[in-house]
Order: C-alpha cells, then structure tokens, then sequence
C-alpha cells in the first residue's frame, strides 16, 4: 500500500491513469455482451468510475469474508458504479468502519482495515485528497478502476469462559432448569457475535419451551483479554413469569364460521405455554381447507389467572379451485386426472369435490374371458368418476361429516371390475393428531377373473383409527403415521354371507440432521380377509402385491398367489414394507436409494407360503413448493421369466 497525504501531486494518478487505459481496456471491451453470462464485473461506461473489487487477506475465512459482504456498500453496489471519483472515495470511507465492527464480529479483535483504489490507501485516520479524487474521473469509459479490501485480521479469539447467570440472582442455573447442553456456546470456540446471538436465541427458545413467553436474555458482557487472545462471555437471563395459554379469539374470518375455526384448536384454556403449542394451534387451523394462512399473535401481558391470551388471525382461500395431473409408469401406463372443488360451499368450510381420473391399460389379460390388446380399444380405458363432500366441526363439535361416492372401472392383467359405491361416515377428531370413524357403506359390481365371474353386492360398516404426527402431508421429514380400518360386510348376489376385511399401515420419517437434509423413511402394510372364500371375494377386494406404491419393479397387482395356469388371482392377506433413504444434494435436488418388499397369500394371515419378492431402486427428486417431483426407477430382484427388468414411475410427492 502507498498512502499519499493531501499535498501529494496529481501526476502519479495521471500516470496510473495511462498504464490502466492501455493494460486493462482490452478486458474491459472482452466483457459479457449485455451480461448474458453472468459476469460479476461492471460495464466501462462514460458517464461511470467503473471498478473492480477484491478482498484480501482473510485466507479460507469464509465466514468473515461473508461478513464483510454482508456489510460493505463497496461490494453491494460493485454493478452500479458511481459518477465520479469522490463518490468513489465515500463509498470506501463509510465501509471502513463496517468492515472492522464485521472482522470484529468475526472474532478478529485486533483485526486492521484499509481500502486501495487505485494503489492509493483509504484509512480510518486519512483519505484521499480532492485532487487524487478528481484524478480518478479520468478514468471514465476508459479502464476499471482496481478497488481492494486489504484486511490484517490478526489472530482469530475464542471463548474464554462462557457463564450463564439469572439476572437477579447472579447465580447459574441448577442443572434440571438448564441443562448444560442447551448452552451452544462452549469454551475454546471462536468468538464470534453470531455465536453470542445463536445462544441467545437458544436459550430464549429453551424457556419458552418451559412455559416463560416472557423470558429476556437482557445483557451480554463480553471480556475481551487481548494478552491471551480470548473473550469471557457471561450472558444473564430472566425468565419471568411462568404462563398457560390462555383465551384464543378468532380474527380476519369473512365467510368461514368462527365456530369451526375453533374447533380446529385442541389446546384449553390453562394448558402450559410453549413454542411447540402455539405451532400446533397454527398447523391443526391449516387442516381447514378453507384456510390459506394462519398467524398466531401473542399478547403482551398475561391475564387475571396467569394465562396469555392469543388472537389467531386467518385468512381465506378463494372459495373454487380446479385443477388436473398427468401421471405415466412403464408399468401402469399414461394417466389423466382432473379435478373441481369448492371450499366454502355453505360458508361453514364445508369441501365439495368432483375428480376424474381416466387411464388407459396398456397390459395383457391372457386368461380365458380377459381381454388381449390389439391395437387401440375404448374397451381398454379405466378410471373413476368421484364425488366428495366434507362438512367439518358439525355444529361446532370435533365431528365432521363425510359422504363419497364414486363410479369405477378398473382393469388389470388379472381382473376387470366395474362397479357403484357410496360411504358415508363421522369421524371424531380427539387431537390434531388422532381421530376415529365410523360409517356405513354400499357396494354393488362386476368382477371379472380367472376364476370366475362374481355379481355382488355388499353392506359394510367401516371403522378407522388414524393416528399422524408427521410434519408435512407430501414430504415428511420427521414423525409417524399410521392407518388402521376394519370393515365387516354382509354380501348378496355371488358374494359372501359374511367376511371382514382388515388394514393397517404405518410408515415412520427420522431426519438425521437438523436441516433435514438426510431423512430415513420406512413404511410397513398389513391386510387380512376373514370369512368366505378366494372364489367368492370380488377380485377388486383381495389383497394382491406390485406396483408404485407398493413393491416398485413389478406390474401393478402382479404378485399374489396364482392359479394352475400361472395367473394372479389374489389373496386373503398382505404384507409389504419398504425403505427409502430421502438426501437433498441440493436445495431442489434430492436422491432416493430404496428397497421394497411384499407378497399377498392365500390364507387370512400372512403365512409364507408363497416367497417374499424383493426390488430395489434410484430414485430422483425436484423440490417445488408444493411438494417433490418424484421419478423414481425400480428394478426386480430376483426376477422370473416374463417380469420386466425395470419400471419407472413419475408423480407428485413421496412414494409414502
């Protein structure tokens, strides 16, 4: 560096002036056309001092390096060159100080500072003189101004000590109220601000958890030991006044019944204050289709009983959507689903929906009375015509009522069935996370299949338990979830008198880290038929194995037990799991290594007497806001003459 004092002469610049036309106005003319590339340098224009920016001096700090560009005009504005060179010198000068407070931030605390523009130094303690600023207006439209952040960081400081006192008392805290691993500060670390913040939170975060909306982390005293490099910390803390939530009141509803709103919040009155039971009156409001946003405000004073009052406010969504999806397997074949819903029919989030989803099967049915493909046929087109309706919070009570009916056709390599069904049911919501339900369900259809054909029809009454503690419904980074129904039926026709159908799943997420950037998934499924026989069941209602969603590689419902001639007729039980390591290599991009496991049988229970099949994948994902883009390719271990060596499949969200 060369610092120049006020009477310094101005030729020394005019000269930098020339060496800088005629050594850098090549590269400036060499620049992105338009930018079209991306480059991080400025435009030489007339009317500008273009510069260049560099830092030097901090090594492999990227922390301190970030800091620095968090904070300095110089780097923030390196695109919007200034108008002449004093602007120029301004923009150094103001950074100057930025720049020391940020090394200082940084753990440099005997950290030094300057600014070269041009091979001239700008100091906290001098400057540029105005003719040395003047010189720089030369430079306009002729070469990019060399600009550098010099720093001497000096030694980098740590943690000395690191107490955590109560304010009053001026005592540490026993260890039952804070643990020493809430503390994410330890002695040794580099002492940097963000450290000192970080804690703060921390600990903020931790007594409010224990029911202290109120605490403040009131003073930090940092010792600063320039002789042995170090900084004692003592951070003091006042919890304040223990609290329960107290009155929740409702705001911002326009259409939708205040009363249902609130029978989507499960806390009472009393319960104990925390983070997470604030967070959950927010996620369970969320539930209500109605919704499209909730905040959770908190007062600022607690109540006669010691409670802190809340004031949820809500916004609606618009009331109609309509929407559609296009689905495709090497295995299942191309898809189309299309969809109309209303929201808010009668202004108490009640949700009418319509869905169609159509599908072509592009499969064989090589039994006697199936279907052999020849080219295209109508004969070969599936799909479902639904109807659904939700009345929630049934006269401001935690029971909604449900109604769906649906037309169907489907077809598979080893059945086609058509039929008629209409449920009805209450569920009772006992949590946000728990619920019951219990309806009342008909059934008539076809089934056509290697056995036989079957003309029924069924009266069943439903019952569910549902029970899910993840934290997202198409991409679950932590939780459980689980399914469990069993349905008893009274059959006509060509079904059985008698026979229940049992299921159960359960599927469990754990992240790794605490970005959830590295997640386990596993899912295990169960089913079993109770009462009548293979021959009698309508095919659609037997359990078979294969397919997305179940054991990928394999034809959809193409493992199960067989007849004499080798085709699926399905069975009475089902066992299946899977597992899936979810990583995020990136903020949009993930990988799914996956293996999936299954088999139906012929018994009521899953015996064994047939083998389990195995599969194995890669899966890819692109993160939406909305939800992943699952492609996910599946290969069969293990495979049998006639099975595909591989499939794929593309859809929304995470296979379960």
């Amino acid at each position: 560096m060369l610092p120049i004092g006020k009477g310094r002469s101005r030729a020394g610049l005019v000269l930098l002036a020339a060496s800088l036309m005629a050594g850098t106005a090549p590269e400036a003319l060499a620049q992105n056309f338009f930018g079209l590339f991306g480059s991080d340098k400025p435009s030489v224009s007339a009317q500008t001092v273009a510069y260049q920016l560099d830092i030097t001096g901090l090594g492999g700090d990227d922390q301190a390096l970030g800091a620095i560009r968090d904070v300095s005009t110089l780097y923030r504005l390196r695109l919007e060159p200034p108008q002449s060179g004093d602007e120029l010198v301004r923009r150094a000068e103001a950074d100057l100080p930025r720049i020391v407070d940020a090394l200082w931030g940084s753990g440099y605390y005997a950290a030094r500072a300057s600014i070269t523009i041009g091979g001239q130094s700008v100091m906290l303690e001098r400057t540029l003189s105005a003719s040395a600023r003047a010189a720089l207006d030369q430079l306009r439209g002729r070469a990019l101004v060399p600009v550098a952040i010099v720093v001497e960081p000096g030694p980098l400081y740590r943690f000395g000590s690191v107490q955590v006192l109560e304010e009053h008392g001026q005592a540490p805290f026993s260890g039952d109220i804070l643990p020493q691993r809430v503390v994410p500060v330890k002695a040794g670390e580099p002492a940097r601000t963000s450290s000192v913040l970080n804690a703060a939170a921390e600990l903020s975060d931790h007594f409010r958890d224990r029911g202290h909306p109120f605490v403040k982390v009131s003073r930090r005293v940092p010792i600063i030991d320039h002789r042995t490099q170090t900084v004692d910390l003592v951070l003091l803390v006042d919890p304040r006044a223990r609290a329960g939530l107290g009155r929740t009141a409702v705001k911002g509803a326009q259409t939708v019944d205040p009363a249902v709103v609130r029978s989507f919040i499960y806390a009472q009155p009393g319960d104990p204050y925390s983070r997470r039971a604030v967070n959950d009156i927010r996620k369970s409001i969320l539930r209500i289709e109605a919704i499209g946003g909730v905040r959770v405000r908190e007062a600022t004073a607690l109540d006669a009983e010691g409670n802190l009052p809340l004031d949820v406010e809500i916004t609606e969504r618009l009331p109609r959507v309509v929407g559609g999806s296009v689905r495709y397997s090497t295995v299942d074949g191309p898809a189309l689903k299309a969809y109309w819903a209303h929201r808010n029919l009668f202004g108490g989030a009640e949700r009418l929906r319509f869905d169609a989803d159509l599908f072509y099967f592009t499969g064989n049915q090589n039994w006697p009375g199936g279907s052999s493909r020849r080219g295209l046929n109508v004969d070969d087109i599936g799909g479902r015509l639904s109807m659904s309706f939700l009345k929630p919070a049934l006269w401001g009570t935690r029971n909604d009522f449900l109604f769906d009916a649906y037309i169907q056709r489907e077809l598979t390599n080893f059945y086609t069935s058509q039929l008629i069904n209409v449920t009805t049911a209450i569920r009772h919501r006992f949590t946000d996370a728990f619920s019951m339900q219990i309806g009342l369900e008909g059934e008539i259809g076809r089934s056509v299949d290697p056995l036989r054909r079957v003309d029924y029809g069924l009266i069943g009454v439903p019952v569910s338990v549902t029970y899910d503690t993840t934290d997202r419904a198409l991409d679950p980074t932590r939780g459980v979830r689980v399914t469990a129904s069993i349905t008893p039926y009274h059959g006509f026709g060509d079904a059985p008198d008698v026979f229940a159908v049992g299921k159960a799943q359960a599927s469990a997420y754990y992240a790794i880290d605490d970005e959830a950037r590295y997640i386990l998934a596993g899912r295990i499924g169960l089913g079993s038929i109770v009462g009548g026989t293979l021959l009698d069941i309508p095919a659609a209602r037997r359990f078979y194995s294969g397919g997305g969603g179940s054991v990928r590689g394999y034809d959809y419902k193409s493992l199960g037990p067989r007849d004499i001639f080798g085709n699926v007729i399905g069975g009475k039980s089902l066992l299946e799991a899977s597992v899936e390591a979810r990583i995020k290599v990136s903020e949009t991009i993930g990988l799914v290594p996956f293996f999936d496991v299954g088999q139906a049988y012929a018994s009521s229970y899953p015996d064994g007497s047939a083998p389990l099949r195995y599969a194995a994948g890669l899966g890819l994902r692109y993160y939406t806001a909305i939800g992943p883009i699952r492609f996910d390719v599946a290969v069969p271990l293990g495979r049998r003459p006639g099975e595909r060596p591989y499939a794929i499949y593309v859809g929304i969200g995470q296979a379960f």
